[in-house]
């Protein structure tokens, strides 16, 4: 799997992250309890401690969204917000870039199941 570092300014910054297959093992949940994927604790607390984390997920709001809030409670993971019961076709993120140039919209996408273990953040005071 290939290195992804995300140069960020020092701005707050937003994070949409999607839950099964990217966080924790896809559908694990259904047979037991949620897995973390490899890299995925770190990559959560390396999230500078001012941005905005909105996780999505597919799982229905019936099924177990007082289970996963407690995985995610357990697990010490801040989070601002978690929507269930999000389509699960593509996501599209549109958005402006600054006068400056500063691109304001970034999209990693990875393997199901790998974990985001390959993605850094750096903070780049000259973005």
């Amino acid at each position: 799997m290939e290195n992804k570092t995300l140069a960020l300014s020092l701005l707050p910054h937003t994070w949409i992250l999607d839950f099964d297959g990217t966080l924790v093992e896809h559908n694990g949940y259904k047979t037991g309890e949620d897995k973390w994927l490899p890299g995925a604790l770190d990559f959560l607390r390396s999230i500078p401690a001012d941005d905005y984390i909105l996780i999505l997920t597919a799982r229905f709001e019936y099924w177990a969204p007082a289970k996963t809030k407690e995985f995610l409670a357990k697990h010490d993971v801040r989070y601002n917000e978690i929507l269930f019961g999000i389509p699960q076709g593509e996501r599209i993120l549109i958005n402006d870039d600054k006068p400056s140039g500063l691109c304001c919209a970034h999209a990693v996408n990875q393997k199901r199941n790998a974990g985001p273990r390959n993605i850094k953040i750096m903070l780049d005071k000259d973005l």
